[in-house]
């Protein structure tokens, strides 16, 4: 369970997450060099790319240095609140985007006060800081003030910040400083987010969405809260009335 990370972003609409993500896969190689990925990989709904928005959350998984990252992209817009509830249960810790012009947005405070409820560990990616007039240091005292208004704990305050452009493919540690890559962000990722804890006894795991396939047909995402699952195995599914 070491080699595992469950994060999900999370931010206001139009930040910039489906294109960080974007920049994430490439990052871990999932596309060849000469692939294009078409950009907004995730927002493949036909009424998300007329609006712009993501809706339905996906998950995509990538390897970096021998860990494998479960990432969640969320809806970033208060219309669904439902669906940012059941991704964040399935997460240990998200990302927090925010724009270094607009700061952080009312929807940001809704999806961020979820998160901390929770006890889920932020990392505040600052993005879109190649943007003219913006003010990043303002931003991160904005967001500080923000999750203090919220009830942050201590630990969850003390939280790491990353700067870059998801538009132009970078995050580092220093805003003024432009990297080569996204991969400062991977290794923060490795270093703050704790690794799923292992909780024996019988199978149980919440379905958070449902996905289909024309070769296996209905394929439920979810995440295993107690016991493990493999290949194969027999299990009972629980409806909402309670019936098996």
């Amino acid at each position: 369970m070491t080699e595992l990370r469950n994060i999900a972003i999370i931010a206001h609409v139009d930040h910039g997450k489906t294109t960080l993500v974007d920049r994430i896969l490439h990052q871990c190689q999932l596309f060849r060099e000469n692939q294009s990925s078409g950009e907004l990989i995730l927002d493949n709904n036909d009424l998300e790319r007329e609006r712009g928005i993501t809706i339905l959350s996906k998950n995509v998984s990538v390897r970096y240095k021998g860990v494998k990252i479960n990432v969640i992209d969320t809806p970033g817009h208060s219309d669904f609140g439902g669906e940012v509830e059941r991704v964040l249960n399935m997460a240990d810790g998200v990302l927090l985007l925010v724009d270094a012009f607009e700061g952080a947005m009312p929807q940001t405070r809704f999806v961020l006060g979820k998160a901390i409820q929770l006890g889920l560990k932020p990392i505040v990616v600052i993005n879109k800081v190649d943007k003219p007039n913006c003010t990043p240091e303002e931003v991160h005292e904005q967001v500080f003030d923000l999750m203090f208004a919220l009830d942050a704990t201590e630990e969850q305050l003390d939280f790491p910040v990353v700067y870059g452009s998801s538009k132009q493919g970078w995050m580092g540690p220093d805003w003024k400083t432009p990297t080569e890559d996204v991969s400062h962000l991977l290794d923060v990722i490795l270093e703050k987010i704790p690794a799923p804890k292992k909780v024996d006894g019988t199978l149980q795991m919440r379905i958070t969405s449902l996905d289909y396939s024309s070769f296996q047909g209905r394929i439920a995402v979810g995440r295993v809260s107690r016991g493990s699952i493999k290949a194969g195995q027999n299990v009972s599914l629980v409806k909402n009335d309670g019936t098996v």
